[in-house]
């Protein structure tokens, strides 16, 4: 008769269950008591640093109280749920299937034992389970698969997410108000309301009105300077290019600075952009520079291989 009923109802034990049911219930009960309490001791601590202005302290300890209150309300469900299946082990012995009215109950048992750590017995009860359904069953519980049924409440309350800023600037009222505290909410309603940047798109970009380059041009000559804002000086040196002169003419003519006056509104990332721009400037004129120098070098090579 033993294997029968280990063939039927896949090794659940309905003392076992019963025993560990009973067990999980007492626990929960002493988790509760013990848990009220240091709520209650972290409440006052935040109405503490409300009192001496220490809101960034309370913002960042308000997310635990919330998070233990969850984990509160949470086992408050959970103990409903074992005793409505501690009632009904005998039901769940005569019948392979798990009946209809009793799958939201084992099913938020499967899906919560593994996330409350000071409940060992539902592991147990878990264990009884997998062995009497299978697998896949489990499975389903515990990837909120669309056929299972686990309590939708129970399911938020054990989600580890961080808390909306509206739930945390209702607890914080309540604490206020609960330890009689005359506080000034504008602040922390202020700092929540603030957007998150979006750190993996970089910062912001400054849309800062970028200074013309001027262009001067000689009578005399077709020589052509270019003018830019420096943030130190006001002006920066202009490279200079023109037909008539050689490769090693200077890249640099002092005769063609201008005076800008800078900006009031100019910041220092205009100025090291201003500062980046002409140093890019410089660097390719010397560039143009040492080309013409080498292709003179071997242009006159190959004049004098010719005549030879």
């Amino acid at each position: 008769m033993s294997m029968l009923n280990q063939l039927f109802n896949r090794g659940l034990l309905g003392a076992k269950c019963k025993t560990c049911l009973t067990l999980a219930i007492s626990r929960i009960k002493l988790l509760q008591n013990k848990r009220e309490a240091q709520l209650k001791a972290m409440r006052k601590e935040i109405a503490q640093f409300l009192v001496a202005g220490q809101e960034p302290i309370a913002r960042i300890r308000v997310e635990h109280i919330i998070r233990e209150q969850n984990t509160w309300e949470s086992y408050e469900i959970i103990e409903l749920f074992c005793e409505f299946v501690l009632a009904r082990v005998p039901i769940l012995e005569s019948q392979r299937e798990c009946p209809i009215e009793l799958r939201e109950a084992v099913a938020t048992i499967i899906f919560a034992a593994p996330k409350c750590s000071d409940l060992p017995d539902l592991l147990h009860v878990r264990n009884l389970f997998a062995a009497k359904y299978g697998k896949e069953f489990i499975a389903a519980a515990t990837e909120l698969r669309p056929d299972t049924s686990v309590n939708r409440t129970i399911i938020e309350k054990l989600t580890v997410s961080a808390p909306l800023p509206q739930v945390k600037l209702r607890v914080l009222k309540e604490i206020a108000l609960e330890h009689n505290v005359d506080w000034n909410s504008t602040k922390t309603e202020a700092e929540f309301n603030k957007k998150p940047e979006d750190l993996l798109n970089g910062p912001k970009q400054i849309s800062v009105p970028f200074p013309k380059p001027q262009i001067q041009e000689s009578s005399s000559s077709t020589k052509h300077s270019v003018n830019y804002l420096d943030g130190k000086n006001g002006y920066l040196q202009s490279p200079v290019s023109s037909h008539n002169s050689t490769p090693t003419a200077s890249i640099f003519e002092s005769s063609s600075y201008q005076s800008l006056e800078p900006s009031p509104q100019s910041s220092d990332v205009l100025q090291l952009a201003c500062v980046a721009i002409a140093a890019a400037e410089r660097a390719s004129a010397s560039a143009r520079a040492a080309a013409e120098l080498v292709n003179a070098k071997f242009t006159s090579l190959n004049l004098v291989e010719r005549k030879s």
